[in-house]
């Protein structure tokens, strides 16, 4: 019988995604030896089926509806993508889904990478069990941090695993274009989904249970989407429900609780995410397998006093650039806890407080037109008691806009706190508006005074002279 190994670190963390990267990254760069476990690839589902290849496919199809719309060029790209040649631009991104770069760069930063699925069993305890069914036992000193992330959540519905669905990564990962596509959900990953298997050539249906499109931004930006992929000759069918999927000689057939049917090739759920931590002995340390896992602002687990959670796995933002956040705030409170810091910098806004999540989380919705936005929507503002007013104006009011695109078409918004006069949020919907969020987010996360940004000074004549517009039609108002 082979003896388990064991061995010791300052640190242990279970995922090796962008968030336990990072978390690694600042452990290693405080000198806390850190142990990584990874049960699939080195990068996480952000780098092989999420945000690096959804972009991928996307951008083929934005770069074509944006030339379209610039005279002299429009008539040049009137024909189809080249699919296959989209595929394999996303499959370069991807590297192909091997992980050899990412490890070696783990690697370089000090940290030990462990292959191999990895659970807790006991307080700060991680067994590993290889592929090869060999266990390693790790400990760690200071902290154990969970960056497991979340898997996609299927519909309670009957022989739904004989259908054989799509979820997010089937999509993002596919090597060959359906002819026809059913999109079930109406949030970012179906929207995005939708616009970019529509531009490779499917004929698509998206079907949304709710009201509208976007639900979580301003419904303007989910109008705007929804014009656009109808326009683009997507089916956009709201207020409508699935009750049955089977599979026939091949082809999906759906039922709608409206009574149609609708027949595709493939059919993708875009209806949520759940926790990845149903396996990961959770009931080890009292926890309660399967559940998202609370924290606070320093990502440590309630409760605890070496367990973190840091990521999508803790739902405060289920977000890649936004867990990154997460984790280098992570990495600083585990080191100055390491090292004997008496109190740590938990204040709002502090070293050791991912205040962000609260009030400053950006985001940008990739479809066409793009919807960006940080901070909180007018309902959510007015929700949290703010006294607020929205200030709206057409994105074309921007010169930049007009010579960006031909019949330019958008909206922006700021939410403006009246008592402070600062803004609570900001959405831009239009081609090329992601490129803007981050200027809001510096507004929002720094709290800027209205007074203030009268003095940052648009550059003529670019898109974000709207900015110049938003704030002239607060003040004429």
């Amino acid at each position: 019988m082979t003896e388990t190994e064991t061995n010791a670190y300052d640190v242990v963390v279970l995922g090796a995604g962008p968030v336990g990267e990072n978390v690694a990254d600042r452990t290693r760069a405080a000198g806390l030896s850190t142990a990584v476990v990874e049960s699939e690839l080195v990068g996480g589902e952000c780098s092989y089926w999420a945000c690096i290849p959804s972009k991928a496919l996307l951008r083929p199809a934005i770069a074509r509806a944006d030339a379209r719309r610039v005279p002299g060029l429009r008539q040049s790209v009137q024909g189809p993508l080249d699919a296959a040649a989209v595929l394999a631009h996303r499959n370069y991104y991807t590297s192909d889904w091997h992980d050899d770069g990412a490890a070696t760069w783990l690697d370089g930063i000090g940290a030990d990478l462990y292959r191999g699925k990895g659970r807790l069993t006991g307080p700060r305890t991680v067994t590993v069990t290889g592929s090869d069914g060999a266990e390693r036992v790790l400990t760690a000193r200071h902290a154990v941090a969970v960056c497991t992330g979340t898997d996609a959540v299927l519909p309670d519905l009957p022989g739904l695993a004989e259908v054989r669905p799509w979820t997010s990564r089937n999509a993002t990962s596919a090597q060959e274009v359906p002819g026809r596509l059913v999109v079930v959900g109406g949030g970012v990953v179906a929207t995005e989904m939708a616009t970019a298997y529509q531009a490779l050539g499917s004929k698509v249906t998206l079907l949304v249970r709710g009201k509208g499109l976007l639900p979580r931004m301003e419904p303007f930006a989910g109008e705007l989407v929804e014009e656009a992929l109808a326009e683009a000759g997507a089916d956009v069918r709201t207020g409508t429900s699935v009750e049955s999927v089977t599979r026939e000689n091949g082809t999906v057939v759906v039922m709608t609780g409206q009574g149609d049917r609708i027949e595709a090739d493939e059919i993708l759920f875009a209806t949520g995410r759940k926790p990845r931590t149903a396996d990961i002995g959770l009931e080890t340390v009292g926890l309660e397998p399967g559940g998202w896992l609370p924290v606070d602002d320093s990502m440590l687990v309630s409760g605890s006093t070496w367990l973190y959670a840091v990521g999508d796995v803790n739902h405060r933002a289920l977000l890649t650039h936004q867990g990154k956040y997460q984790a280098r705030i992570a990495g600083a409170a585990i080191a100055a806890r390491a090292s004997g810091v008496p109190i740590l910098e938990t204040d709002p806004w502090g070293a050791h407080a991912a205040t962000a999540d609260h009030h400053a989380v950006p985001q940008v919705v990739f479809t066409d037109p793009e919807a960006a936005a940080v901070g909180l929507s007018l309902a959510e503002a007015e929700q949290a008691g703010h006294r607020v007013r929205a200030v709206d104006v057409e994105m074309s009011s921007a010169s930049g806009a007009g010579l960006y695109a031909d019949g330019y078409r958008g909206r922006a918004r700021m939410v403006v706190d009246l008592n402070e006069e600062i803004l609570r949020g900001v959405t831009f919907v239009g081609p090329g508006v992601g490129e803007l969020i981050h200027s809001a987010t510096v507004a929002v996360a720094g709290r800027v005074p209205i007074s203030r940004l009268w003095h940052a000074v648009p550059s003529f004549p670019t898109i974000s002279e709207v900015w110049l517009r938003l704030l002239e039609a607060y003040r004429d108002n």
